[in-house]
């Protein structure tokens, strides 16, 4: 911290600091957090002491140290007692999970939504209040829902959520944080985000983007979204607009018509729709399980399925070598469909990036599938949700003396 913080400020940076560590990183001795955090071990111990009291970590014995003599006791976090709705709002389908504090999921469920029925907000927001009813009913009591985070498909701006436009739903200008808080009616912080943001947050932090601090993210199921992490941080541009590279012109002369009004876009030309078209199959058959379908068609010999795969590869790998030329990631995780289109296609893809970059861009250059899977945007969106209490424990210990734990239930 800089001279002239205040002691309070001082605490409370300490305290953000030690629960990132332990909400992140896992099980922690004092030892190891004095370390890591440069402080002596009493002001370790005075940490560690306050957020157990709030109920946020919990000192244990490990469960194996593999050594003689009395092992140091271990600071972890109190996953089964505080813990956030995530939600993730997909163009044909809702995902929601109830996560515990340092990543762990405890309850999860989902549903479709039909293409044909259109997506709105009003009803959406019902059914993310539904699983939040069911999940909440089933908590383990005194447990604690400290924040909600929801990713969407769209254009969201930052910092208030605004949904401007999510062109595969049909939403435009949506407050759809303000209604769904109304309806879940829990009293905590109700985030959105985009949902590429989301996923390149979680494979930063808990997946196969752990260890860099510049990737680029790219998430695919009915479109494309992209998250951009630079220098550790989210690229979000002036109003939280960066990273859009579903909508980066790739193909401009005889390009694809796209959702947003555009034609060429990434997502026009590599997108889970434009493999479908090219692959001969049913637009409305949607879902990852389809895109496999088409990979595994084309490992068994089948021509047209090869030949789609070829297609849309080049364009993804187009779009990928834009992207390392402007921001020179030391990696590319490939996410949604978009990972099983990339193990399907890598050889095309890996093609158009050798032949489209510049050769000191990708001497580092690592191509990787998500790590986390399907739950990538459902991590991001829990990590969302934990934001508040991540940046300020002390406003936790100062309503845990006033408030109960258990959060009443949404009616």
């Amino acid at each position: 911290m800089k001279v002239g913080h205040s002691q309070e400020e001082i605490r409370r940076h300490n305290l953000s600091t030690l629960l990132h560590h332990v909400h992140i990183g896992g099980p922690v001795s004092r030892a190891v957090l004095a370390d890591r955090m440069g402080l002596n071990r009493s002001t370790i111990l005075g940490l560690v002491t306050d957020l157990t009291t709030a109920g946020l970590v919990l000192e244990e014995l490990p469960r194996d140290t593999g050594r003689a003599g009395r092992p140091s006791l271990v600071v972890r976090p109190e996953s089964a007692r505080v813990y956030v709705l995530a939600y993730d709002v997909g163009v044909d389908r809702l995902a929601a999970a109830r996560i515990g504090l340092g990543g762990v999921f405890l309850d999860r469920r989902e549903r479709s939504w039909p293409l044909d029925e259109p997506n709105d907000p009003a009803k959406v927001a019902d059914a993310l209040a539904g699983f939040a009813r069911q999940m909440l009913a089933i908590a383990e009591p005194g447990s604690r829902c400290v924040g909600v985070g929801v990713a969407v498909r769209g254009i969201v701006r930052h910092p208030d959520g605004l949904v401007r436009r999510a062109p595969n739903m049909g939403w435009t200008d949506q407050d759809f944080r303000t209604a769904l808080a109304r309806r879940l009616d829990l009293g905590v912080p109700v985030e959105v985000d985009n949902e590429a943001n989301l996923g390149a947050l979680a494979e930063h932090l808990r997946g196969a983007g752990v260890g860099s601090d510049n990737i680029v993210y790219l998430h695919g199921d009915i479109g494309i979204g992209g998250g951009l992490v630079t220098g550790g941080r989210l690229l979000r541009g002036t109003d939280g607009y960066g990273g859009e590279v579903g909508h980066m012109i790739v193909n401009p002369r005889d390009g694809s018509p796209c959702g947003c009004g555009a034609r060429g876009c990434l997502e026009a030309e590599a997108g889970e729709r434009a493999l479908l078209a090219a692959a001969g199959r049913d637009p409305q058959e949607t879902g990852q399980e389809v895109v496999r379908a088409v990979v595994s068609a084309a490992d068994r010999g089948d021509v047209v399925a090869r030949a789609a795969l070829h297609q849309v590869g080049d364009w993804l790998g187009v779009g990928v070598a834009n992207l390392v030329n402007l921001f020179n990631p030391s990696v590319v995780i490939f996410g949604g469909m978009l990972r099983d289109l990339f193990l399907g296609a890598a050889a095309q893809i890996r093609s158009r990036i050798n032949v489209s970059t510049l050769a000191a861009s990708r001497e580092k250059l690592c191509l990787r599938v998500s790590r986390l899977g399907e739950d990538s945007v459902l991590v991001g969106a829990a990590e969302l949700g934990f934001s508040a209490l991540l940046a300020d424990p002390l406003a936790v210990l100062a309503d845990a003396a006033e408030e109960p734990l258990a959060p009443p239930l949404p009616g």
